[in-house]
């Protein structure tokens, strides 16, 4: 057997394993997997479970949880859209309608994660005696999932995704402490208007293919103008939860030195969008807002450990 064709196989494994990542955009995840391991701090500072493997454990638990429910998400939300993938110029060349995955081949990749993630939230019982996770498993699955079905009957649909991705803050919150708080609370109903904001300035590029295709949207329904109107609102709506984030955690001046900044950012993010040009859209929506994420559990990891 020559060099070539015995390495073949694992060549062919590496591409599928990289083609389901780019399916599910798997490096998104850190749009949502910050604001979760910020409540995750702030759940340890006031527990005090920052010890070893207490922290670890409970790291871990987050982290899979987190991957294994956006990935079922994306999964399903890719074979709900094909049709819609195909007809669109913009997303045509994606997995499913070029056939470089299979509808099986994803239809198994989704039950298998949807069923890890259940199978995790069991983690929670054997780590800290907290059956909530795993009651709630389900629900939250349908709850993430349904998202991809909103686009055809409602222009909240952006809103809809944002409460997904507020589950992240609550759900660690009541996964490490067993119950809930303001601080996660308005921490994700910050997350909720973030991610609806930008969502909408996506949807721009969209709008006069989800007009024809009767898609919901708040571009299709509003116009661009009026749609970048609302997601600045949802914006500032944001800047004004995270304050009471400090308030409520009783953080200090660092993090409060860090809201300014993410508001400069969002103004830089909603400068390089304008109604008339639209070619900045992926520069406002993955690099600001990966940004924004990273930067602000950066902000309360330093709030909590550096200054107080």
């Amino acid at each position: 057997m020559s060099a070539t064709s015995s390495t073949q196989p694992r060549k062919s494994l590496i591409g599928l394993v990289s083609d389901f990542l780019g399916m599910i955009r798997f490096s998104h995840t850190l749009f949502a997997l910050p604001f979760a391991l910020a409540a995750l701090v702030l759940a340890w500072q006031k527990t005090d479970r920052l010890h070893w493997p207490e922290w670890a454990l409970d790291l871990a638990g987050i982290v899979v949880c987190m991957v294994l429910a956006r990935s079922t998400a994306m999964g399903f939300n890719r074979l709900v859209d094909h049709r819609y993938d195909a007809s669109n110029p913009r997303t045509a060349n994606r997995h499913l309608p070029t056939g470089r995955l299979s509808r099986t081949a994803v239809w198994g990749f989704t039950l298998l994660c949807g069923l890890g993630f259940v199978v995790s939230t069991f983690h929670f019982v054997l780590h800290n005696d907290n059956w909530w996770p795993v009651y709630l498993s389900v629900p939250v699955l349908l709850f993430i999932c349904a998202y991809s079905l909103t686009k055809r009957f409602t222009s909240l649909s952006h809103f809809w995704l944002g409460a997904s991705l507020m589950l992240a803050p609550v759900a660690t919150w009541l996964a490490i402490t067993g119950g809930l708080a303001l601080a996660p609370m308005l921490l994700g109903l910050a997350v909720l208007c973030w991610v609806a904001g930008f969502d909408i300035i996506y949807a721009c590029q969209d709008v006069d293919f989800d007009r024809k295709a009767g898609l919901h949207s708040v571009p299709a329904r509003l116009g661009v103008s009026n749609a970048l109107r609302v997601s600045m609102l949802c914006h500032l709506v944001m800047l004004g939860l995270l304050v009471g984030v400090g308030i409520a955690a009783e953080l200090g001046w660092v993090y409060y030195v860090g809201i300014g900044i993410i508001a400069g950012l969002l103004v830089y993010e909603h400068w390089l969008v304008r109604p008339d040009d639209l070619s900045r859209v992926n520069a406002a929506f993955f690099h600001v807002n990966a940004v924004i994420s990273v930067g602000l559990f950066v902000l309360i990891v330093a709030d909590v450990w550096l200054v107080r």
